[in-house]
C-alpha cells in the first residue's frame, strides 16, 4: 500500500505551524500515526526503531524516512514501551542537547522521577500524551487522523522555557489534537479514571465470555460490542502501564468494589426496604456521569440518535451515508450492529437535535424505515 493510499485525512489542508526536523523514535501505532500526519504537512520526519522490520513497514506506509547519524532534529518524539521510556529518553537528551524531548507514553509520573533521580538536565524534556489509540497496534494500524478532535495532555514545569513548550502545542495542533496542560500526577490520575480502568473492567467482562455457551453468545447485541470493545488490546503492554500507575487506578477500583458488593447485596435481596431504590439511584449516576462526557471535538454537547433499518444488501449502507449527505446532515457518529444471518442491520447515526426531526421526514420520504430509540 502506498502512502497516498493510506487511511486517513489529507493534514496538509489544515495549515503548518510547527516548523521543525522531526526525529519520531518507536515506529508503532503512535509513533507512525504521528509521522503520517507530519509527513502530510511536508514536514521532514526521520524514523527510528530497534525493530528493523517495523521501521521499514512505517517507512513504506509513508510515515517518514529512516534515521540517519548526521540528522540534527530540532523535535524529538519517543514512542516506546512505558518500561524503556525513561532510558530512550534519556538517550535522546544526550544524543541531541539542543532538541525538544517528549515522549507519549500513558504514564507521565513514572518516567519523570526516574528521569530526575538520575540528575538529567529536563528543560528540554517535555511528558506528553495523546489520548487517542486503537485496539490494534503496531504500523500497520497506523492513520493520520488519529489524533484529530482528541486531547493531547502536555506535562510542564515552571522551568520549561515558552519556545520549548510552543513546539510540543504546536505538534499537537498540526496533528488535529487539542493541547490541556497539566502535572504528571494529575495526568496519571485522570488517564486512571477515564482509560485505564475502563480497559480492566472491561477485560475482566470479556473474560466472562471464554467460558459462556454458544447459544447465549448468539444473543450478544452492540450493548456488550461497545463494553468489550477494548478489551482486544496488547496484554504485555497493559501490564507494563498498570504497573506504572497501579496507585491511581487501584484507587478507582477500590471505590468500584464497594459500588458492587452494594449492588450485589440489593440483588441478593431485592424485596428488602431500599434494595430497588438503590437499583435505580445507580442506573441515575450512571445516566448523571455519562451526560458529562465531552462530545464530538471536546465540546459538552449531547447529540440526538436515529437508528435507521439497513438491508443486508450490498451499498446500502453506502446509499445511506451518501443520501445523509444530500439532504445537508452532519453525522456526528455511528454504530452499527447486525446479527449473522439477519436479512436487516440498525445503523444508530448521531446528528444534533435541531436536525433530527428533519433528518428523520427526509430519511422517510427516501424511503429509510426508521426504528424507534
Amino acid at each position: 500500500m502506498s502512502s497516498t493510499s493510506r487511511p486517513g485525512i489529507d493534514s496538509s489542508s489544515y495549515g503548518t505551524r510547527l516548523d521543525a526536523r522531526v526525529r519520531v523514535v518507536g515506529t508503532g501505532l503512535l509513533g507512525a500515526s504521528i509521522g503520517l500526519a507530519l509527513t502530510g504537512h511536508g514536514l521532514d520526519v526521520a524514523l527510528a526503531d530497534a525493530s528493523p522490520s517495523q521501521l521499514k513497514l512505517a517507512i513504506d506506509y509513508g510515515a517518514g524516512r529512516a534515521a540517519r547519524d548526521d540528522d540534527d532534529p530540532d523535535l524529538v518524539i519517543v514512542a516506546v514501551p512505558p518500561d524503556v521510556i525513561a532510558d530512550v529518553v534519556a538517550a535522546e537528551l544526550t544524543r541531541f542537547p539542543r532538541a525538544v524531548v517528549t515522549d507519549v507514553a500513558s504514564v507521565k509520573s513514572a518516567p519523570y522521577l526516574e528521569l530526575t533521580n538520575r540528575g538529567l538536565d529536563l528543560t528540554l524534556y517535555i511528558g506528553s500524551h495523546p489520548m487517542a489509540g486503537r485496539e490494534r497496534g503496531g504500523a500497520i494500524s497506523a492513520r493520520a487522523d488519529l489524533f484529530v478532535g482528541r486531547p493531547w495532555v502536555v506535562c510542564r514545569d515552571d522551568d520549561t522555557p515558552r519556545r520549548a513548550l510552543a513546539i510540543i502545542e504546536d505538534l499537537a495542533l498540526d496533528v488535529g489534537a487539542t493541547p490541556i496542560e497539566m502535572t504528571p500526577d494529575q495526568h496519571d490520575e485522570a488517564v486512571g479514571l477515564v482509560s485505564h480502568v475502563p480497559q480492566l473492567v472491561a477485560s475482566l467482562l470479556a473474560a466472562r465470555l471464554v467460558e459462556a455457551p454458544d447459544d447465549a453468545l448468539r444473543l450478544t447485541g452492540q450493548g456488550l460490542r461497545d463494553t468489550v470493545r477494548i478489551a482486544s488490546s496488547d496484554p504485555a503492554l497493559w501490564v507494563q502501564i498498570l504497573g506504572a500507575n497501579s496507585a491511581p487506578v487501584a484507587e478507582v477500583l477500590t471505590a468500584l468494589r464497594s459500588d458492587l458488593d452494594a449492588v450485589i447485596g440489593a440483588l441478593d435481596a431485592p424485596d428488602a426496604r431500599g434494595a430497588r431504590r438503590h437499583l435505580a439511584d445507580t442506573f441515575a449516576a450512571g445516566n448523571a456521569g455519562v451526560s458529562r462526557l465531552p462530545g464530538k471535538h471536546g465540546q459538552d454537547r449531547r447529540f440526538s440518535q436515529i437508528v435507521v433499518m439497513v438491508d443486508d444488501t450490498p451499498g446500502q449502507l453506502g446509499r445511506l451515508l451518501t443520501e445523509l449527505g444530500e439532504i445537508n446532515v452532519n453525522m456526528e457518529d455511528l454504530r452499527l450492529e447486525h446479527s449473522p444471518g439477519t436479512a436487516v442491520g440498525l445503523a444508530e447515526i448521531s446528528v444534533l437535535p435541531e436536525v433530527k426531526q428533519r433528518t428523520i421526514e427526509d430519511l422517510e420520504a427516501r424511503g429509510w424505515r426508521i426504528a424507534s430509540v
